[in-house]
């Protein structure tokens, strides 16, 4: 039995480590290329409600083991899956999905080698996505017979616009690090093998923030009604909840002394 085989059976399939406020969730599967069948989806959907919870979790770095970070969705565990059992696998992801997407924490994605499929999605939904640069990118769902899940049909032309989402999704054309980095799929480059190294410092600077004005930015910038009335209405709302804050308190102070504010999360 390899290693990877252990490490399944020990249902350690999400490796989760602290680097001080950073929570660092790994998916390990590397004998499948971090292939996500059902055990990785459950696991990553409850390791991700216990960091975005954890009020000592200021930034969470999603990352994948063996060089990869995900060839997607694991094939092999959807032989004979009816519509009722399609359901059920995607109901752990979309949650996932609208715990990154609206969780008050930054959620970093560091990609290495592939992400494929579900892979890109995962980083798609990101707040930043750091790329390997000779990582790549592939979202050809139509060369299985497939749709894009995980939410990747709203947050890639989001990201990229509608004609380059195409290019992925309809044509299905793999797209390097720098290319991904040009049209915005990938939010920065590290040199090959120092992608979780840079989400790390990223997630340092997002960690000394003030955590409940971080929060209240992703609970705007996730709403599914950009009217500027809306916006406009839901900003007053967080704005005046922010204001009696004791961090708006220290920030205010630490700007007057001209030093590194303490934020408390309170």
């Amino acid at each position: 039995m390899t290693a990877a085989e252990d490490a399944e059976d020990a249902g350690d399939v999400v490796e989760v480590d602290d680097h001080d406020a950073t929570r660092v969730l790994t998916l390990n599967r590397p004998g499948a290329r971090n292939a996500i069948d059902i055990p990785v989806r459950l696991r990553l959907l409850d390791e991700l409600r216990r960091a975005a919870d954890d009020p000592a979790v200021r930034a969470i770095v999603l990352t994948g083991a063996g060089g990869t970070f995900s060839a997607g969705g694991d094939l092999r565990s959807m032989e004979g899956a009816g519509p009722d059992e399609v359901r059920e696998r995607l109901a752990p992801v979309h949650r996932a999905v609208r715990i990154i997407a609206t969780c008050g924490t930054p959620v970093i994605a560091a990609v290495e080698g592939a992400a494929a499929g579900l892979g890109v999605s995962l980083a798609a939904i990101c707040d930043h996505v750091v790329a390997a640069e000779d990582a790549r990118f592939v979202a050809a769902f139509g060369k299985v017979g497939l749709v894009a899940d995980g939410g990747l049909l709203w947050t890639l032309p989001q990201r990229v616009g509608m004609g380059r989402a195409k290019e992925m999704l309809v044509f299905g054309r793999t797209v390097p690090a720098p290319r991904a980095f040009e049209i915005g799929l990938a939010d920065s480059l590290a040199p090959p093998g120092k992608a979780l190294d840079a989400a790390l410092e990223l997630a340092a600077e997002a960690a000394s923030l003030a955590p409940l004005s971080v929060a209240a930015a992703k609970r705007l910038l996730a709403r599914a009604d950009h009217s500027l009335k809306r916006l406009l209405e839901a900003e007053r709302e967080e704005q005046a909840a922010l204001f009696g804050t004791a961090d708006f308190a220290e920030g205010r102070a630490a700007f007057a002394e001209r030093r590194a504010a303490r934020f408390e999360g309170r």
